[in-house]
């Protein structure tokens, strides 16, 4: 079943799940963010087909999400790194992880994420970047941004 394309949506949004939307792609950057580099390391640790995992490193690498590195010349292997824009899907990653902690692990998170000054476990808060102040959906309001190409982006009020 092929999925519906986000590509003409004007939704930073749409544009995100355009490009990690597939659900492997975003498990392969949680396995790249905790440091797995090799094609049969990913491939082990996911239990995913040989063939849609290199579908979905060739789209990682096309998107600039990740490197490929070649480690060996006979026969040829590659690492896998993230660049830059595949490291900032790390708050991404958290948010979901976190998520998942609260709403869908009845025992408990699986992996916890301790941060290495305090030895304490860390969790995603959103904070205001410029003034620091804890922030709530409620303490937020939507106005259109220098991308949008229609007022018709606001949800109407009370719908």
């Amino acid at each position: 079943m092929r999925r519906t394309s986000f590509e003409d949506m004007n939704c930073s949004i749409a544009q995100c799940l355009e490009v990690v939307g597939e659900w492997w792609t975003l498990l392969i950057v949680r396995d790249a963010l905790f440091g797995v580099t090799r094609f049969d390391d990913f491939r082990s640790r996911l239990g995913i087909a040989r063939n849609v995992l290199t579908q979905r490193l060739e789209y990682l690498v096309a998107q600039d999400i990740m490197t490929r590195e070649p480690y060996q010349e006979n026969p040829p292997r590659y690492d896998y790194r993230l660049t830059e824009k595949g490291r900032a899907l790390w708050t991404v990653i958290a948010a979901m992880r976190q998520w998942g902690d609260t709403f869908a692990a009845p025992d408990g998170p699986p992996i916890e994420t301790v941060h290495k000054s305090c030895g304490h476990t860390m969790t995603v808060e959103p904070v205001c970047s410029s003034c620091g102040e804890h922030v709530h959906r409620r303490d937020l309001r939507l106005q259109l941004g220098p991308g949008a190409h229609s007022p018709d982006l606001l949800p109407t009020a009370g719908h």
